[in-house]
Order: C-alpha cells, then sequence, then structure tokens
C-alpha cells in the first residue's frame, strides 16, 4: 500500500526538567494515498501537535515524518518550506483569505509565492472544482463562510499537493455548510486521488473519513474504519470516561 504521510516513533515534548510537557509518544502510523483519515481525542490528547509535526509546522523531538517519500526530519529551514509549499496543502477553521484580494487571487496566491506564473485556466478550474466557478472576482467579504472555506480549499488543492491536512475545516460553519464542504472533501479524495488528514472533535464530521484514529494521552488509542457517528460518539465516551 502506498502511503503518502508515514510517522514514524514520533514524540514531542515541549520544554524540559521538571516544566517538560510530552505531547506525542513514540507514534507510528501510515496515511495511504487517495484515503481520507480522521484524527479524533480527548483535549489534551496530541491530536493537534500531530497535525503540526506530520504537516511540518512543528519539528517532532524524536522519529521521523516522511511526505511523498520525503523525510522531512534531516530538512533544513529552506528545504521545509519549499516542501511545504509544494507538496503539503493546509486547511484550517479560519480561513485566512486576504480580504483585499479576489478569490482568484487567494487561490493563486501559493503559485506567486513560489515563484510561477499561475495559469488563469487552472486557478478557474480549481474555482469551478468547489462551486466557485462564478465567484472568482469577488473578495472574501462578499462571499460567505462556506464559500471562503470553499476558496481556501481551492488555494490548498492548486499546487496538486501530495497531501492536504485539516485542522477542524468545518468548525467555523453550520450543519449545512459544513456537510457541503465535507462532501466535496470527499469528492477530492475519490475523484482525484487527495490524502486528506482532519483533526475534528464531531463524530458527525468524523464519520465523512475512510477511518478515524484516536489518540489519547499523546498515543494511538484504536481505530475505526467505515465510521459513523454513533460508533465515533461511542469510542470518544469511552476514552473520556478512561481518561
Amino acid at each position: 500500500m502506498e502511503l503518502a504521510v508515514r510517522l514514524e516513533s514520533l514524540s514531542k515534548t515541549y520544554g524540559s526538567g521538571q516544566n517538560a510537557v510530552t505531547a506525542l509518544i513514540n507514534v507510528t502510523l501510515g496515511f495511504p494515498v487517495a484515503s481520507f483519515t480522521a484524527i479524533m481525542g480527548p483535549s489534551g490528547s496530541g491530536k493537534s501537535t500531530m497535525l503540526q509535526c506530520a504537516a511540518g509546522l512543528d519539528r517532532p523531538t524524536s522519529g521521523r515524518v516522511i511526505v511523498a517519500g520525503v523525510d522531512l526530519t534531516g530538512l533544513d529551514e529552506t528545504s521545509l518550506t519549499l516542501l511545504r509549499r509544494d507538496r503539503i496543502g493546509f486547511v484550517f477553521q479560519a480561513f485566512n483569505l486576504l480580504p483585499s484580494l479576489t478569490a482568484e487571487q487567494n487561490v493563486a496566491l501559493p503559485l506567486r509565492l513560489a515563484g510561477r506564473r499561475p495559469s488563469r485556466g487552472d486557478v478557474a478550474a480549481v474555482l469551478a472544482e468547489v462551486g466557485l466557478g462564478n465567484r472568482g472576482h469577488h473578495r472574501p467579504g462578499q462571499l460567505s463562510g462556506g464559500q471562503q472555506q470553499r476558496v481556501a480549499i481551492a488555494r490548498a488543492l492548486v499546487t496538486k499537493p501530495a497531501v492536504l491536512f485539516a485542522d477542524e475545516p468545518t468548525g467555523a460553519l453550520d450543519t449545512t455548510t459544513g456537510r457541503e464542504v465535507l462532501t466535496l472533501l470527499l469528492h477530492t479524495v475519490h475523484h482525484h486521488r487527495q490524502t486528506i488528514v482532519m483533526v475534528t472533535h464531531d463524530p458527525v464530521t468524523a464519520s465523512y473519513a475512510d477511518r478515524v484514529i484516536f489518540l489519547a494521552d499523546g498515543r494511538p488509542a484504536g481505530e475505526l474504519c467505515d465510521p459513523t457517528p454513533e460508533t465515533v460518539a461511542a469510542r470518544m465516551t469511552h476514552l473520556e470516561v478512561t481518561a
């Protein structure tokens, strides 16, 4: 099975001595190409830390992160920045769009930052893919929250990343709009072989994924394949009771 992301014996400790806080302990996980994985766990379980280390936004204390066959561990900051820009996409709860730029300009921004001339056709195509083919000239303030998140997804996908990391991507959206965004993410997995790793606290959101990996106290605490909101909620309840 081809893996888009591999974590090997990943540990992360913040601080030192008596003030040290260990967020991840010897985590080994793989995320296959064209898969949609949700990461869940009680507060403080290490979800966000794992996502940040896997995405190259934070460096682990020990262990390895391999993305698209490249070991992030030994990269200097410049090489790591280039890899994140070219091979990794990010979608967050806050849309992080530049308010002065149009949707088209926001989507094209990663390409411009990489020194590449954005193709209007490529930008238009990815906006059409997320259902905003007629909103390219609108600024974020002229778009709904769901439309802004769609622009953020288009911006993340325009570089054709090996993996898309999403941190609570529907957290700022109402239920209906959130489901539309999740359906869009699912479409990119099934039709474009995109790999998605998503942190969420919501069982319904997690049920859109192929599998759910649970963390507790910085360690993997089981997983569910073909999850439903009910099975995810039951597992989360068990983890919180035993935490």
